[in-house]
């Protein structure tokens, strides 16, 4: 059941009751998080089994259709939704929301730039644990994802261990030397490197 007649129009998320009263927030949209956004609505819609009705080009359920699209709208500003209510299904839905906020092929192709520019430029801090800085790679890979651009994981692994403090050079050589970097998951590398430094008691302030 959709909730959102419970919520004013000034509210950041829009509440949704699952089976065994379970309640999921789905965001709402804005001119700023649609990275986030779409993020958490896939999680949101896959947890209620809804996500086919946007991943598929089979004919969906009826009941199922109209649930996600429902979900999905009341996510919207007015003006969004005015923009992307002509649409029958909640795929086109979907990706005429992706059209809007992320744009077409030239659009897609500078943000694409602007990311990999933002990736190199990124360093981490002193001051920084590594899960801060790690989850700020992870930010650009989700970015890098709502583009439909692929960032391999050994790029973001390298990139991970370059960008570390000097300190961190014994730990950086240690993985180096008995890990193959262009097999290591991305998350594999944080644990190693946040395992090897807790081993050699190097702190980070």
């Amino acid at each position: 059941m959709v909730e959102g007649d419970k919520h004013d129009k000034t509210s950041s998320s829009a509440s949704v009751r699952e089976q065994g009263n379970i309640l999921l927030q789905c965001p709402k949209l804005t001119e700023t998080n649609y990275t986030t956004w779409a993020l958490l609505m896939e999680t949101i819609l896959k947890a209620r089994g809804l996500w086919k009705t946007i991943d598929t080009e089979d004919t969906v359920d009826e009941k199922k259709a109209h649930t996600s699209k429902a979900m999905i709208f009341q996510t919207l500003s007015e003006d969004v939704l005015m923009q992307v209510a002509r649409y029958s299904t909640t795929k086109e839905v979907w990706d005429s929301i992706k059209v809007l906020f992320i744009g077409v092929d030239l659009v897609q192709k500078a943000r694409s730039q602007t990311l990999r520019s933002e990736l190199e430029s990124l360093k981490m801090k002193e001051s920084e644990t590594i899960s801060v800085f790690a989850s700020k790679l992870s930010s650009i890979k989700a970015k890098f994802r709502n583009l439909e651009t692929t960032l391999e994981s050994k790029i973001i692994v390298r990139k991970l261990l370059n960008s570390v403090p000097k300190k961190f050079l014994p730990i950086m050589v240690t993985i180096e030397q008995y890990q193959d970097l262009d097999e290591m998951s991305f998350e594999e590398a944080v644990g190693r490197l946040t395992a090897l430094k807790n081993e050699s008691k190097v702190k980070i302030r």
